[in-house]
């Protein structure tokens, strides 16, 4: 069966990402072969409606499942006519939301589980007002970590980053094109 795992890069050993509409990157899985194929996300920088249209991104895809860390309302109301169950994976890499997949691990949620608008990042950008990322929150008291979860936690954080400094070279690429008239 193919599903879709919303990640922080592009392929198994990334990071799963807890944004679905706003996540950088989607990775499409058969559950039998683990053949994958990581497709950019067309509506992660979107100013608005990037829920539905990420949600109509992977539906037209073929996925038949959605593996991520929350779905906002307007994103479960395209998938759940369609018949694409959404799964929440509260972290870890794509191959390990795979495996919880494949074993049962994962409970498929009834509705959103994210508020509207929650992959804005809280930038309090309104409609036509530009991009935030989807910058998932720190945790306030932080856990013992062991060296390979501190070692997760930095490759995690580096595709976090390497997202971030995309966008913001995209955000200073159309500042200086808005400020040259074009």
């Amino acid at each position: 069966m193919k599903i879709v795992v919303t990640a922080n890069g592009t392929d198994l050993d990334a990071m799963a990402s807890p944004a679905f509409g706003r996540c950088p990157t989607y990775i499409f899985v058969d559950t039998e072969t683990m053949a994958f194929e990581a497709m950019e996300n067309p509506a992660m920088g979107a100013p608005g409606g990037a829920g539905i249209q990420a949600a109509q991104f992977v539906v037209e895809r073929g996925a038949k499942a959605v593996v991520t860390g929350n779905a906002g309302p307007n994103a479960f109301n395209v998938l759940q006519p369609a018949e694409v169950p959404v799964y929440l994976f509260r972290g870890g890499t794509v191959r390990q939301a795979v495996e919880a997949y494949k074993a049962g691990q994962l409970s498929a949620t009834g509705g959103a589980s994210a508020p509207a608008h929650a992959g804005m990042g809280g930038m309090g950008m309104g409609r036509g007002m530009g991009r935030a990322a989807a910058v998932p929150p720190t945790p306030s008291t932080p856990s013992p970590a062991t060296a390979a979860s501190r070692e997760e936690e930095i490759v995690a954080l580096k595709d976090l980053s390497g997202g971030l400094r995309k966008q913001l070279a995209e955000v200073i690429e159309r500042i200086d094109r808005l400020e040259r008239g074009e």
